[in-house]
C-alpha cells in the first residue's frame, strides 16, 4: 500500500479528483486499498483518502473536505502549476466517447491511422526521413512553422501547436524550476508535426499526429480506437499478431518499430544532430504519444531496465503535455530569450531536418 512519503517523492505525481473520474477506483474499493494521509497543499490541513494504483509512481486522491482554500474550477499540482479538470472544449481530458464534432474528426484520423499504420510502412517512412536532407534551419525557426499546424487527433485543443510547446514547457518550469533539460524538452516534443507541411511532404494526420504504438506484434486493445485495427493488415499476419510478435521479452523499447509519426520524427533529427540532452529527453520526445504503455501500462513486457528509469521521467512530462492545453496563450516574445538560451545549449545552430 502506498504512504504518505511517497507523495512528496522526487517523482511526485499526485493529482486530486472526484472518485467518479478515477478509472481504478471499482478495483480499489474492492480490495479496500485505501489510506489516510495529509493533503499536499501548503493551504489545507486536511486529510484526503489514497487510492493506491497499480502503478506505484502515480496516485489518486479524493479530498474529503477542504477548509481555508478558495472555490475554483482547477486542480493544483504539488509544486504550483494549476491543473485544469476540462479542456478547453468544456470535456473531460482525452474522453475520446464525447459526442462533439471535434471527435468526429478525431476518430476518423484514428480509423485512418490504424487501418494503414503497418510494419512495411513504418519502415519505409523511417527510412526515408531519416535521411534529414528535406531542410536545414534552428530549432526556433522549426517552432515558429507551427503556428501553421493544428493537430486533428487531439480532442482537447484546436489551437496552433506552438502555443502547446509554450504551455507545456511553462508548466514545467514552475514545478522543476532547475530541469532545464526537461524545459527544452517541453518545447521541441511536437516539432516532428512539421511532416504535416508541404516542404516536409505533407503527410496526413494519420501519418504524422496521434497516440503511437508498435508495429510487429498484437496490437493492444488498450489502444484509442482499438476496434479499427481490424482492418490494418498486419493483424491477419501470423508473424505479427502474436503479443510478443517479431521481437521478445525485455528487448528494449530501442529495438521496437513504433508506428510512424511525429515522435519518431523529431527523435532522429535530436539524436542525429548531436543533442545534448540526457537519454530521459529523447526517451520522452521518442515516446510521448505512447500512451498504451505510459497511460494504460500495456507492452511492458518488451521494456528493459533503461526504459524502466526513463518512464519515470515520460510519466512526469505526460502530466504537463496533457493538462496544460488551454485557451490562455503564452506571450511567446516574452520567454522567448530563456528558451533560445537552452537550445544554444544542447542543440547545434543549425540542424538538419
Amino acid at each position: 500500500m502506498a504512504n504518505s512519503a511517497l507523495l512528496s517523492s522526487t517523482f511526485r505525481q499526485p493529482m486530486f479528483q472526484p472518485f467518479s473520474r478515477n478509472p481504478c477506483l471499482q478495483s480499489c474499493r474492492e480490495k479496500e486499498s485505501f489510506v489516510k494521509v495529509s493533503c499536499t497543499r501548503s493551504s489545507c490541513n486536511d486529510v484526503a483518502l489514497e487510492i493506491a494504483h497499480t502503478d506505484t509512481t502515480t496516485f489518486w486522491v479524493e479530498v474529503e473536505k477542504i477548509k481555508n482554500v478558495p472555490e475554483t474550477n482547477e486542480l493544483v499540482q504539488d509544486g504550483g502549476f494549476v491543473l485544469p479538470q476540462n479542456n478547453s472544449f468544456g470535456q473531460s481530458f482525452r474522453d475520446y466517447d464525447a459526442e462533439t464534432k471535434r471527435n468526429e474528426t478525431v476518430e476518423e484520423l484514428y480509423r485512418l491511422n490504424h487501418i494503414n499504420q503497418t510494419y512495411d510502412f513504418a519502415k519505409r517512412m523511417r527510412a526515408t526521413y531519416g535521411s534529414l536532407d528535406r531542410v536545414e534551419m534552428s530549432i526556433w525557426e522549426c517552432c515558429e512553422l507551427l503556428n501553421e499546424v493544428v493537430d486533428d487527433s487531439d480532442p482537447d485543443l484546436d489551437e496552433p501547436q506552438i502555443q502547446h510547446l509554450l504551455q507545456s514547457a511553462e508548466a514545467i518550469r514552475k514545478d522543476f524550476p532547475n530541469e532545464d533539460w526537461l524545459h527544452l524538452t517541453a518545447l521541441i516534443h511536437d516539432l516532428g508535426k512539421v511532416l504535416l507541411l508541404p516542404r516536409f511532404g505533407g503527410l496526413p494526420q494519420w501519418a504524422a499526429v496521434g497516440d503511437t504504438f508498435p508495429l510487429g506484434c498484437a496490437f493492444d486493445p488498450s489502444n484509442i480506437h482499438y476496434e479499427h485495427f481490424k482492418e490494418n493488415p498486419d493483424s491477419l499476419n501470423p508473424a505479427y499478431n502474436t503479443e510478443v510478435g517479431v521481437y521478445s521479452v525485455g528487448c528494449g523499447l530501442d529495438n521496437i518499430l513504433m508506428s510512424w509519426g511525429h515522435d519518431d520524427y523529431m527523435y532522429l533529427v535530436a539524436k542525429e544532430n548531436k543533442s545534448t540532452l540526457p537519454p530521459a529527453a529523447l526517451f520522452i520526445i521518442r515516446y510521448h504519444s505512447f500512451y498504451a504503455l505510459h497511460n494504460a501500462g500495456a507492452y511492458k513486457y518488451l521494456m528493459n531496465e533503461e526504459d524502466v528509469e526513463n518512464l519515470k521521467w515520460l510519466k512526469i512530462f505526460n502530466k504537463y503535455d496533457l493538462y496544460s492545453k488551454s485557451k490562455v496563450l503564452v506571450d511567446v516574445e516574452s520567454v522567448k530569450p530563456y528558451y533560445l538560451s537552452l537550445i544554444q545549449k544542447y542543440f547545434p545552430e543549425k540542424l538538419k531536418w
